[in-house]
């Protein structure tokens, strides 16, 4: 979910719904749209689904070495990347670039130019360097942490406005770390200690790459200032709490919460100084990096932000600089084993930059104008399905039903691509100066953002492009929104069986509706307004399933001593119950329209679904980024996806009769039913 409607009728679908297999029209993946090869035959369903779906796949699959995970996600990812190459190739080579083409083959072209950023040594580096040398007050400091491009300890935002989502505010709230977030700085474990010490090498190597003098001195006062940020700074799990980070306040509010900061000096150098209110987030860690500005020597502070600009932007410089930022973070952090391949992460470069200028070409090459039509009927059964369950739910009182039954019918779902594209044009691009290309490409960005901010909000908008692999939920806008790339196999396929595509698409949709009702999404209205619409008996009871869902998954140990975070993950597993709940429902109905299904390679129909959506979730990582991700990601790991989920759900024990006695079983009193 994010937090950043056209209002759509429920359908059904067709009695010859177009989600049936076409004659003549063969799955891409096994006979029916399920990779039967994978499955882990000798294990016992109910003992580990995740395993008895996957169980070969994970024995045979390596991760490769330039990666940090291997499954359906980022199968998809691959192909998407190697789409998008061949586009950015092609307007790189073209001697009759149109100016669109020309941005995006230059942006290209320039991060790929290994041996001009070699040659050019540092000598990108000192106007950017020299900006930082000349801060001279705190006033100066602040205008800088205010600036695209350069790290700051208070990080600013702009999304619609939780009181009144058609018009814009700002957010401010505590920034990032060098290190991915607070408990890298503080966890007491020997593998952290470990990675404290590889980071402090590397703080330092990068200094010395840069020219900085006294590194080692230098580095020692940057650990300190870093350490005492990741003290003050809120946990994960803290932050996913609406009301305590949605804080509207006027300028002498701000004034009184953080009063050694000169806000006028950070908003004004933001483009914000008109604006009247603005919303403080984490507001202790904004009070505490307040008093940092007075207590920390101001050399140290510049110290901190030279450091960071060259390690961010390592990538576009020096061979020697790229490779020390890949050996900490890839290699020491996550586990990647060899640095990606450069036009790979020129792709990404280019994405981040550009990304819908792309897009508008990926989808015109990729994306079949029939997948919309397909998904749109496929939302509609979804919408129905979870109409039922609202309607069903025996916990939920009448006053707040009708509120869950009004948003639903306001969710606004998009599909494949945005209407209108960004246009770029305001964006220069060299083709001699990466780091140039992507300064500018942050300063366009905010700037961007800056002009809609005059206007009421634009509901087009995207913040995903066409050609991204994900899908997102944005209550704010009460949108649900499907990028083109998601839609392929194992996620949808138009000539697989109706089972898998309802466990698979299916599932995502309705993990997506169902952040609309989740422990963040259910804070705002069908508007996206920011109103606690439910009674306080409806309320009570939801909170009291979302602690139980929170407690198993505080059970889950991934890898020894690092367990899942039920709080932090518990917007996603919400969404994970409440689609799969959904989705069958939904299955359900098609079933009820068309007969039940045949048996195929000895499985029903009811276990075709869950074996494919246990396959969306294939998926393995290294160990160092599944330690990340448990730090860091909202999202479970793969196998709690699957198996956390499943064995919540009373329809998955009928399907593979499930007993008392096997692994997984849990008492019918025990499981969380979200609807």
């Amino acid at each position: 979910m994010r937090l950043s409607a056209r209002l759509l009728t429920a359908t059904c679908l067709l009695a010859l719904s177009p989600l049936a297999a076409q004659p003549g029209a063969k799955p891409k993946l096994g006979t029916w749209g399920y990779d039967f090869a994978s499955m882990g035959k000798g294990v016992k369903p109910g003992d580990d689904f995740f395993r008895y779906a996957n169980g070969v796949w994970l024995e045979k699959t390596p991760i490769a070495p330039d990666l940090t995970s291997a499954g359906g996600f980022t199968d998809l990812r691959l192909g998407s990347e190697a789409d998008v190459r061949q586009i950015v190739e092609r307007m790189a080579a073209k001697t009759d670039a149109t100016p669109a083409e020309k941005r995006v083959g230059d942006y290209y072209a320039a991060y790929m130019d290994q041996p001009g950023i070699d040659a050019r040594g540092t000598a990108p580096l000192k106007p950017w360097l020299a900006r930082i040398d000349a801060v001279r007050t705190k006033d100066d400091l602040l205008r800088l942490w205010a600036s695209p491009g350069f790290a700051s300890p208070l990080g600013l935002s702009i999304f619609p406005d939780p009181a009144d989502p058609t018009r814009y505010t700002a957010n401010v709230g505590q920034g990032d770390l060098g290190m991915p977030n607070r408990d890298y700085y503080l966890l007491k474990d020997a593998k952290y200690e470990a990675f404290r010490t590889a980071y402090r090498a590397y703080v330092q190597r990068i200094q010395e790459l840069a020219g900085l003098p006294d590194a080692a001195a230098r580095t020692d006062r940057i650990i300190a200032l870093e350490t005492k940020l990741a003290e003050q700074y809120w946990a994960e799990d803290r932050r996913r709490d609406i009301k305590a980070t949605i804080n509207p306040m006027n300028r002498q509010q701000l004034q009184a919460l953080a009063p050694q900061v000169n806000w006028a000096a950070f908003l004004g150098q933001a483009g914000l100084d008109q604006l009247p209110i603005v919303i403080a987030g984490e507001k202790s860690a904004i009070t505490a990096i307040g008093q940092d500005l007075d207590q920390v020597p101001l050399s140290t502070w510049k110290e901190l932000a030279a450091f960071r600009f060259v390690s961010d932007h390592a990538a576009v410089l020096p061979r020697a600089f790229d490779d020390a930022r890949f050996a900490f973070y890839n290699q020491t952090l996550a586990g990647q084993q060899q640095q990606r391949e450069r036009w790979k992460r020129a792709v990404g470069a280019v994405n981040g930059a550009l990304g819908e200028e792309v897009g508008q070409i990926y989808v015109a090459q990729h994306y079949p104008p029939e997948s919309e039509r397909q998904m749109t009927e496929l939302i509609g059964d979804l919408r129905a399905s979870y109409a039922d369950r609202i309607k069903a739910a025996s916990w939920m009182d009448e006053a707040t039903r009708a509120q869950a039954l009004e948003k639903l019918a306001a969710f606004d779902p998009r599909i494949g691509h945005p209407p209108k594209y960004v246009d770029y044009s305001a964006l220069t691009v060299s083709r001699a100066d990466p780091l140039a290309n992507s300064i500018a490409a942050s300063d366009f960005d905010w700037k961007l953002q800056l002009q809609r901010m005059k206007k009421p909000v634009d509901r087009t908008l995207w913040e995903m492009f066409p050609q991204t692999v994900n899908a997102y939920y944005n209550p704010l806008m009460n949108q649900i929104t499907f990028p083109a790339a998601i839609l392929q196999p194992p996620f949808f396929d138009p000539a697989a069986d109706p089972a898998v595509n309802y466990g698979a698409i299916g599932v995502v949709i309705g993990h997506e509706m169902g952040h609309g009702f989740d422990d963040q999404g259910r804070e705002f209205d069908a508007k996206g307004k920011l109103r606690d619409w439910w009674t306080k008996a409806a309320a009570d009871t939801y909170t009291a399933h979302t602690k139980v869902l929170v407690n198993q998954y505080n059970q889950y140990e991934p890898i020894p001593g690092g367990k899942v975070n039920g709080q932090l993950t518990l917007g996603e597993n919400l969404g994970d119950l409440g689609g799969i709940e959904a989705a069958y429902g939904a299955y359900r109905r098609y079933v009820g329209r068309h007969g039940e299904p045949p048996v195929k390679d000895g499985m029903t129909g009811d276990q075709r679904f869950f074996l494919a959506y246990a396959q969306v979730w294939q998926g393995k990582r290294r160990e160092g980024a599944l330690r990340q991700q448990i730090l860091t990601d909202p999202h479970s790991p793969e196998e709690f996806r699957v198996n956390g989920i499943v064995r919540n759900f009373d329809p998955w024990y009928k399907a593979f009769a499930v007993k008392p006695g096997d692994k997984m079983y849990l008492a019918p009193e025990q499981r969380v039913h979200v609807w």
